[in-house]
Parts: structure tokens; sequence; C-alpha cells
């Protein structure tokens, strides 16, 4: 234990000397925005995750050597954030640390450690801010087809619904959907959300892990589509202080509820299918001559 500590407190002080200003000037900056909330809560599940694999990490380290590719890695990682720190680009400033990490992994441990904490690693990318064209671009297209879904199907349940673009008409009542309601970062969010599960259930089906991820992009615009929704209700019911206020938070935790419920259902409904197919393959092989 005291020599974990001798190795890795320099390093601790050299990333804390590195990230702790970048990190004051995200909380006081994006993170403290609706859009980008989501940037400490995948920061604190990054480092849970390095923390609970620590000694797995460990264990696979004993009596493997270090990599020299670190080098190169750890060098590349300090030039992106000199760059990005030095420019204001978030996107490399903060990405930096990731490749800190895996070279500081390959070169105080091993490649077997790397592929130990690899998943906490790729996690972190759900922190990294990204650039505001690239999201301006990416979110327009998607509050317009949350917009359309939302409306239709409260149409189809009989409110008096209309829609300009991506402004809703309720009633009496104009909703924008913003796009903390169904943006860019509001999708990467619940993808963040399903590959954690994913990572914590740890299933041993192939299919199924193939299956939920790929179905984690149409779960994550459903619970956009619902969240909208209702939003929509809530103001259609109660007015607009309603919706804009208590409420309006209410409908957040609505959306990751609901994509969690989605997770789980069609993980749910995963495992069934698989099992009545090895019942046919098995009712199969036992009626075969």
């Amino acid at each position: 234990m005291r020599k974990n500590i001798v190795t890795w407190l320099p390093v601790m002080l050299g990333l804390a000397v590195l990230y702790v200003p970048s990190l004051y000037d995200l909380f006081t900056g994006i993170w403290s925005s609706d859009e980008q909330m989501h940037g400490p809560i995948v920061l604190g599940i990054s480092l849970w995750l390095l923390q609970r694999n620590w000694a797995a990490m460990e264990a696979a380290s004993q009596s493997q050597p270090t990599s020299l590719w670190g080098w190169p890695i750890f060098i590349m990682g300090l030039l992106l954030y000199t760059l990005g720190r030095s420019q204001d680009i978030l996107m490399f400033e903060i990405g930096s640390v990731i490749w800190l990490l895996i070279g500081l992994a390959l070169l105080l441990r091993s490649s077997a450690a790397l592929k130990v904490q690899w998943f906490a690693l790729f996690f972190m990318l759900f922190m990294v801010p990204l650039p505001s064209a690239v999201v301006d671009a990416v979110t327009m297209p998607m509050k317009m087809a949350v917009s359309y879904v939302a409306e239709h199907v409260l149409f189809w349940a009989g409110y008096p619904i209309g829609r300009n673009g991506v402004i809703l008409q309720i009633g009496q009542y104009m909703l924008l959907v913003a796009d903390a309601c169904a943006g860019l970062h509001t999708l990467l969010t619940l993808e963040a959300l399903g590959l954690l599960y994913l990572n914590l259930v740890r299933r041993d089906s192939t299919f199924r892990n193939i299956g939920l991820a790929i179905l984690i992009v149409p779960i994550s615009f459903t619970a956009n589509v619902i969240r909208v929704m209702a939003l929509s209700l809530i103001t259609y019911h109660w007015g607009d202080a309603a919706g804009q206020g208590f409420l309006h938070g209410f409908a957040g935790m609505v959306l990751f509820l609901s994509a969690l419920m989605l997770i789980i259902g069609f993980d749910t409904a995963l495992q069934a299918f698989e099992a009545t197919q090895k019942r046919r393959a098995s009712a199969a092989r036992q009626v075969s001559p």
C-alpha cells in the first residue's frame, strides 16, 4: 500500500496542477448550464469506475512489463493539453486527460492494467465538451425529429396541438423545444447511461450485449420524446408556470427514469427471446434422428 502511494502521489499532484484550473473553469462555465450538466456526473462515475477496478488492475499488472508506448501517448496528451489550454479549445484541454492516463498506465503498470481500466477511460469521453459547430449541426435535426414525433403522438391522443419547426402549441400555450430537452448533449448523456448499464450488469451473452448497444440510440430518442410530451402535458393541464418551474426539473427526472426503464425492459425482452430460441434449438435437436 505504501509503495502504491509513493508511486501514484506525484502523479496525482501533477494531474491536480494541470486540471484543477480546468475543472474550475468548467464548473463555473459550461458545466453550470442545463445542456452540459451531465459533465460532472460523468466525471464522478469515471473516477468511481477507476477506483472500483483498481485492485483488479494491480493484480493484472503483477509480473507484467511496462510499455514504452506510454511515452508517445503521454507526450501527445501533454501537447493536446498545452494547445487546448493556450487556445481555449476545451475538447483538446479536457480530452487530453484520457491520453495522459493511458500513457501513465502503460508507463507505470502494463498493457494488462490498461485493459482492466479501458471502460472507465472510454466513459470519460462523454464529459469532453464538443465544438459548438458540431453540437449545433446535430442538435437542430434532433429537435425537429423529437418535436415531430411528440406532436403526432399527442395529436393522436386527442390533444389540441400544432407545431411550427421546434415550437409546439398545445391549447393556448407555446413551448420551445430547447437544446436541453432534445439536444446532442441529452442524447450523449443517455448513451452514457446505457453503456454504463451494460458494463455494470456484464451479461455473458454476446447477442444481448450487441442488441442492447444497438438499441441504446432509439431508446435515447424515445426518452427525449417522452420528456417533451411530459412537459407539454404539464403545461397544458397546470399552466406555463408549472411547466417552467419545479415540474420542468421533474420532467428531466422522467427523461432518465424512462430511459432506464426502457433499457431494462429491452434487456429483459432480449433475454426472453434468447431463451426461447435456445429452447427451440434444443427441442429441434431432440426430435431430429
